[in-house]
């Protein structure tokens, strides 16, 4: 984020609290950062909070205090002074204790009347610098403090904001369309999946139409990984809980797992992850060198204990499958190659969906966090030399991490030639490292412009110890491997989630749940109707018959409001033809011959084309 533009969302924040303070006195603020698209601030409203309806009048009052914001003034406080300026207010006490525990200076900035505790960041004169109708209050949303479930549930009230008016119209008409686009609201207009408070949040439940998707995307990579030499297994979705401890990731995820079960006085836990089983398969026999890369390849149901208020639809659930691998080395040249062939996969998978690098999709060389820097910011590098600020998404510190700083060192270097070798542009981000390892992710954003890792290619050198996972070489004696960890179509609900939303629902031949619909234009076209829809079915469509009484204009309606890539419909001409005449998705083409037309779309299906 630029950081002019940041230091005018966060000066914006500011000049909400500022307001609210005026219009609600017992409110209590807490934070108010800014973020990609504007900013927020949490705050606790005693008597009752304002909703999107009471925004005009706080928008008004916002604009009416801002010329009266020339500067601001920052002063340093002792934690008991600064304690003594929120009374009753448990929230800053706890900040403020934080700082003091730290080390940090307690810093208080003031800007007109208002004055709060901060750390910076803001515009040197908010009256001047923030420029009219470049900002708007846009939604308010509950956010438990911390991000912790466990604490109390605040007020969080949004605004956008942007350098210029213009920005800001054109961010609302890109949003508005991508509105339109939202995996949430297609997977329920076209009936792909849904959720039942009755089962759980998170949790989510695949219709026909959504199981189809799912299960073409699997059919897809299954095979293409086989293609490739990988070698798929299945392992159970329970474990006993010291298998994680062996592999150490307990400690680190026991947050994000669910509860130990109990069975036959052993505790059990639902699969958070798999490397310890692919580990465990590895070790049932002698392995050779000649026997090695060995890649060992599963589509796994994986279960991660969400906060209620980080589950999002299908980007973001309590159980997941997740294309998940692991690559047993000999060297770490070998290593090196297979992280490379790994890539090499992910951009097919990526190519296959026409995505970009640049783009749709973005490289981050993820890297540990083993000093004791500041963790309130992660700071990536681009390839160029340039830098970003990324917004901490957990604790980064050392205890963060497997403790080897030589094998830290040496991995992400290598991370980093591969990268360069291989012409990618990418940035690095400090504190996203899986704790046993640095790791290549590639970024997508959704509809609503939110990021999230799609794929990875990680570098492992701690589980080979924890395991001891060796193969005989070539002078008859144990050697230490090596291990590639990568997903290559990510997770499922998360990939389709993303393909609802780049398709808009409308989905490529080989993937759309109803690929060609045959319309008779009255019932003594069904009988044709219905030989069509055999000859679809026998070449290994999913094709469906819409006999219903219904005019043909209505089936058509209904059959596009469904997104169904191909429209077969039948009358007299066509009957006596052995034609149909056929409709995509942007045009009619016209009567064609029926063997011919099958051919057609059998080559298009397997050139999986959009």
């Amino acid at each position: 984020m630029d950081s002019d533009l940041q230091n005018k969302r966060h000066t914006l924040a500011h000049l909400l609290a500022a307001v609210i303070m005026q219009l609600y006195p017992d409110a209590k603020r807490t934070i108010g950062p800014a973020i990609d698209d504007g900013f927020y601030f949490d705050f606790e409203f005693p008597s009752g909070a304002p909703s999107d309806k009471d925004f005009p009048k706080i928008e008004k009052a916002m604009r009416k205090l801002l010329p009266s914001w020339k500067k601001f003034e920052r002063s340093e406080l002792s934690a008991d002074d600064a304690k003594k300026e929120y009374p009753e207010n448990p929230y800053k006490h706890e900040l403020i204790d934080e700082f003091t525990k730290e080390g940090q200076e307690v810093t208080f900035y003031k800007s007109g009347n208002y004055w709060d505790l901060c750390k910076g960041g803001h515009v040197e004169n908010p009256s001047a610098d923030i420029a009219e109708g470049s900002w708007k209050l846009d939604r308010t949303a509950g956010a438990y403090w911390r991000g912790n479930e466990k604490n109390k549930m605040l007020t969080r009230i949004y605004g956008l904001a942007f350098d210029t008016k213009n920005e800001l119209d054109d961010f609302i008409a890109v949003r508005e369309e991508a509105k339109m686009r939202d995996h949430k609201k297609l997977g329920k207009e076209l009936d792909l999946f849904t959720f039942s408070e009755t089962i759980g949040k998170g949790l989510p439940l695949w219709t026909p139409k959504g199981s189809i998707i799912r299960r073409e995307l699997e059919r897809f990579i299954v095979d293409e990984e086989i293609r490739r030499g990988y070698l798929h297994v299945y392992t159970p979705d329970l474990a006993r809980i010291a298998l994680y401890e062996k592999s150490g990731h307990y400690p680190y995820y026991k947050e994000s797992m669910y509860a130990p079960i109990k069975i036959d006085e052993e505790l059990f836990m639902l699969r958070p992850m798999t490397c310890p089983h692919h580990f465990e398969l590895y070790l049932r026999k002698p392995v050779g060198y000649r026997e090695l890369p060995m890649r060992i390849a599963e589509l796994a149901q994986l279960y991660r204990y969400e906060q209620s208020g980080e589950l999002m639809g299908l980007q973001r659930v309590r159980t997941f499958c997740l294309s998940d691998a692991h690559i047993i080395c000999a060297t770490e040249e070998q290593a090196v190659e297979e992280m490379g062939g790994a890539l090499d996969l992910i951009e097919y998978v990526a190519g296959t969906f026409g995505l970009k690098q640049g783009e749709d999709f973005h490289y981050r060389l993820s890297l540990g966090e083993r000093d004791h820097a500041d963790s309130s910011k992660k700071i990536a590098k681009s390839k160029n030399g340039g830098t970003l600020s990324l917004p901490a998404l957990g604790a980064a510190h050392t205890g963060k991490y497997y403790d080897n700083d030589e094998a830290w060192e040496k991995a992400e270097d290598l991370l980093r030639k591969l990268m360069v070798r291989r012409g990618k542009k990418y940035v690095e981000a400090i504190g996203e490292a899986a704790f046993y390892g640095p790791k290549i992710d590639v970024q997508m954003k959704n509809a609503n412009g939110k990021e999230d890792t799609a794929f990875t290619v990680q570098y492992d050198f701690c589980m080979p110890e924890r395991f001891d996972l060796t193969y005989i070489g070539e002078d008859g004696k144990k050697h230490r491997a090596f291990v590639v960890h990568r997903s290559s179509i990510g997770a499922i609900e998360r990939i389709v989630a993303f393909l609802i939303e780049r398709y808009a629902g409308a989905f490529p031949l080989w993937l759309a749940p109803v690929q060609v619909r045959v319309l008779p234009v009255s019932e003594k076209h069904v009988e044709y109707g219905q030989k069509v829809l055999e000859e679809l079915r026998s070449a290994g469509f999913r094709a469906e018959l819409d006999a219903a009484d219904e005019s043909l204009g209505k089936k058509i309606r209904n059959a596009k409001k469904e997104k169904i890539p191909y429209l077969f419909v039948v009358g007299d001409k066509e009957v006596a033809s052995n034609t149909v005449t056929v409709e995509n998705r942007k045009e009619s083409e016209g009567a064609i011959e029926l063997p011919k037309i099958i051919q057609r779309l059998v080559s298009e299906r397997a050139d999986r084309s959009e």
